[in-house]
Formats: C-alpha cells, structure tokens, sequence
C-alpha cells in the first residue's frame, strides 16, 4: 500500500520529463494519451522474464525498468523473482539507462527509475519478529534470504524494516498526515535540487557523481566522525559510503538547511543498517 501511494508526494512531472516518458510509451505502444503528465507505477508479477524487464524482442522495445522511467517500479516478494531477473538490475541502477543488443541492431532506452522492493525476513515471514515464532530452520532462512545478492542489496538506497502493526493502533482513528501535506515538504525540497543543480544537466541528488559529492555534500567534523566509524563498524562499500551522503543531503533539504549536519547523516546511516542484520553470515 506505500509503494502504491508514493506516486502521490513525488513532484510533479517537468515537461522534459513528460516528454521523454511519452517517447517510451510511444514505443512500446502503451500510448493512452497525447501527454503522459503523471508519474508512471509499473508492478511487473515476479514470474517475469529477464527480456520483459529491461526489454527485448526481435526489434528492441523498452522493458519494465524503461516503463517506469522517472517513476515507480514495485518489485513485491522479491526473493520470488528469478535470480537472473533480479541481476539484469544491477547495470540500470547504476547508469540509469539499459543497452539491449541484438543482431540487427543496438538500442539504448533511458531507466532512472526509484525501485521499490518489499520481502519477507523467511518463507514463514516471522523471523526476527516479537510478535510470532518463526518456523523456518537456519538453512532455511539463509537459503531464502541469500536469494537476494550483495551487490544487488548494495545498490538500494534505504533499508527500512516494517514491524507488525498492533491492533490497538491500527483500530485508533488518529488524522494522519495526508499526501497533499507531505508533497508540499516534497516539492519544496525538489525546488531547492533544482536550483541547485540548474547549470549541471539534473534534476536531483541522486544523480550526483563522486566527482561533485565533494562540492555539495560536505560533512562538518561530527558529521565526518560518525561516517567514518559507520563505514567501519558496517564494513560498508564505497558506493554505499556515497549513497549515505546522497540521502543525508536529502534529508538536509527536506529539512531546509543549506549544510549537512550530524543528524542528518545520523539518519541516513539508520536506513544502510538493516542488510547487515538480515544479510550478514
């Protein structure tokens, strides 16, 4: 139900957004409209095929991950996927964009897409949990979750673990904060990254190379300390050490503070913590 409404904060399309996403649509057929104004959810079932999910056939069409370009891609039940679907990932993640060859031509289609997965911590779903024993054996466990490689992990931004709702609180009527009121925090920060980034041909701070994280992702001396012992203490890699800096600089603007401080990169330290609960040997 949260991956389905996240479409509902993210910022509005930009007409060169608009444009390029329409573009793919008209490719692949799926034109419904003259000009897709709204931010694309593709949810593809896990028995999808490799060549589906970044695209293929005779003459190249775009896949999933270029369907669902400056949107949404739900993966649900992750370790359900085939283990060769999942790796095709690994390369679009990183460059934002996928190369499909085949013998009469090669064709390049644009992916940068925010990927969203949801699994279980086992086959039973109760492993790690307060609330029911879990009824998986160890072998069994690891099996399941080793269905999901490191490099792949590697490559998720945030690690949010969800725990069970209590039924007290899920039978409270409290006024939770609606879409409308976060999108207006969404937005003001997607203005702050676009002024930001006006003279260098992006949108956002996920699209920052190593090359400007030195520029516009300083750490003062606090913030420097507990990176360097998180990077240590979590033997993290050099690209989660960058992505950390990316999401801190996120919660920064979202926050409304022109520099990074501690509690920022406190924060986004917090979400590349869970893999090495679940996933460490």
């Amino acid at each position: 139900m949260i991956a389905r409404r996240l479409p509902t904060i993210l910022p509005n399309l930009t007409f060169e957004e608009a444009l390029e996403i329409t573009k793919i649509y008209s490719i692949a057929g799926e034109l419904k409209e003259n000009l897709i104004t709204q931010r694309p959810f593709r949810s593809p079932h896990y028995t999808i095929s490799p060549s589906s999910l970044i695209g293929g056939g005779r003459i190249p069409k775009p896949g999933e991950i270029s369907l669902a370009h400056y949107g949404v891609l739900f993966l649900d039940e992750l370790p359900e996927f085939g283990r060769a679907t999942l790796e095709v990932l690994r390369g679009p993640l990183e460059d934002r964009k996928v190369t499909i060859s085949r013998v009469a031509t090669t064709v390049t289609y644009p992916s940068n897409f925010m990927l969203i997965a949801s699994m279980n911590p086992c086959e039973c779903g109760y492993y790690g949990s307060n609330v029911k024993k879990c009824t998986c054996n160890l072998k069994s466990i690891k099996r399941y979750i080793r269905k999901i490689s490191g490099p792949l992990l590697d490559r998720i931004d945030l690690h949010i673990e969800v725990k069970p709702v209590d039924y007290k609180k899920l039978t409270i009527c409290n006024k939770n904060e609606t879409s409308k009121k976060i999108k207006e925090r969404v937005d003001k920060a997607r203005q702050i990254q676009l002024e930001r980034y006006k003279n260098f041909g992006f949108f956002n701070n996920a699209e920052l190379d190593s090359t400007l994280l030195e520029k516009f992702c300083k750490l003062d001396e606090m913030g420097s300390e507990i990176m360097e012992k998180s990077f240590k203490r979590f033997s993290l890699s050099a690209r989660a050490h960058d992505k950390i800096l990316k999401i801190s600089r996120t919660i920064a603007d979202l926050d409304d503070s022109k520099d990074i401080q501690y509690k920022h990169i406190a924060e986004a330290i917090q979400y590349r913590s869970l893999d090495k609960k679940y996933f460490r040997d």
